[in-house]
Parts: C-alpha cells; structure tokens; sequence
C-alpha cells in the first residue's frame, strides 16, 4: 500500500519509501549519480540532532544529504 508523494526531507526516521521525481534542478544528475534514480526505494536511517544531515538507506548502501537537497527529491511513502 501507498501513500501519497511528499519530500524526502519530510519522511520520518525508520520509513520507507520509492523515489518518483525531481525537482528542476541541475542538482537531480548529482543525485541520480549517486544512486537516487526514480524507482529506487530509499528508507530514512539517521536524522541529525537539528534536522540536517539526513541519513538514508539507498541502493544498498548509506548516502548522507543535506536537508536541502532532500528537498529536491519526491517520494511515495511506502506503508
């Protein structure tokens, strides 16, 4: 079951989730480089004490973000 597309920035600790688009930005080829391909499920690992860095699980290994560039990136919640 599904819910519906927020911010990867806004997913709690422990949940996951499937990435379906990008903002427009020149950052989401960063991103996809790094592992962040529409399709691929991400899950929420660490959240730093303020808010950013954001610890994520993706692709099979542990990639940190900064809150702002998780803004960039949509996901659907995966219940």
């Amino acid at each position: 079951m599904k819910k519906g597309v927020i911010k990867l920035s806004s997913l709690a600790i422990g949940k996951s989730a499937v990435i379906t688009s990008f903002e427009k930005d020149d950052l989401h080829i960063k991103l996809m480089e790094m592992g962040c391909v529409p399709g691929e499920t991400v899950k929420v690992e660490k959240i730093a004490p303020l808010g950013d860095p954001i610890s994520i699980m993706v692709a099979g290994y542990n990639l940190s973000l900064r809150k702002t560039e998780a803004d960039f990136i949509w996901v659907e919640e995966v219940l």
